[in-house]
């Protein structure tokens, strides 16, 4: 019938239209039969008219531009076993005091490179503390990937492609990046996504159309 050719269509291109208009022809035609034995089929109709009216309507342009934006911070993230710089706390000498001996600074070089040497951290996940730099470049390209594999599959139509997609990519970030704010603001902007994708699903009317087809077929 065209309100199911018109819901599979809606559901292709996260579109209401096509099956908002065939909904109301279907009314329309209901109504002009003036019978009363179709005013449950048209109290139907009015409800999942209402109903698609209220759904969410996904703003896909804005989503991929938002996966591009989270692609290109991607190589930005620093993973859990990035080492930074050490901070050298300036030291104070008393001005009156006579300059260190030669044996006193070269001690002092050598107690700093030493210092340097050694990082204290806590990493969660023990698979994240071996990874080589090598493997973070690979790390941070299969994240790319998969975020274009989302962008690809929005622009497809193909929401739980997307879905499963944004999921693998918080996952892995979540496993081997550093939970610093720069991460969790990537994480936060994944999980709002994949909220959205899931309350822009559109709303199905089987019931509706089950009974638009028995009537048509005379029952």
């Amino acid at each position: 019938s065209a309100p199911r050719i018109a819901q599979q269509q809606s559901e292709l291109t996260l579109s209401p239209e096509p099956l908002l208009s065939a909904l109301r022809m279907a009314g329309q035609r209901l109504s002009r039969s003036e019978q009363p034995r179709l005013a449950r089929v048209q109290a139907a109709i009015q409800r999942d008219l209402e109903r698609i009216k209220s759904s969410a309507v996904m703003d896909v342009p804005a989503l991929l531009v938002r996966l591009d934006e989270m692609a290109r911070l991607a190589d930005e993230l620093p993973v859990a076993n990035a080492v930074g710089p050490g901070v050298q706390r300036p030291v104070r000498r008393d001005p009156s005091a006579a300059p260190p001996a030669w044996w006193e600074q070269a001690l002092g070089v050598v107690r700093d490179e030493a210092r340097g040497l050694l990082r204290v951290s806590r990493i969660e996940q023990p698979e994240a503390a071996l990874m080589t730099p090598e493997q973070s470049f690979f790390l941070r390209e299969n994240l790319k990937l998969k975020l274009l594999n989302a962008r690809l599959s929005l622009l497809a139509r193909q929401t739980e492609l997307a879905r499963a997609d944004l999921a693998a990519a918080e996952g892995a970030i979540n496993r081997y990046f550093d939970a610093g704010r720069r991460t969790q603001n990537l994480v936060a902007g994944l999980q709002q996504i994949q909220g959205q994708l899931r309350q822009a699903q559109m709303p199905r009317v089987d019931d509706t159309l089950a009974l638009l087809d028995a009537t048509a077929a005379g029952r």
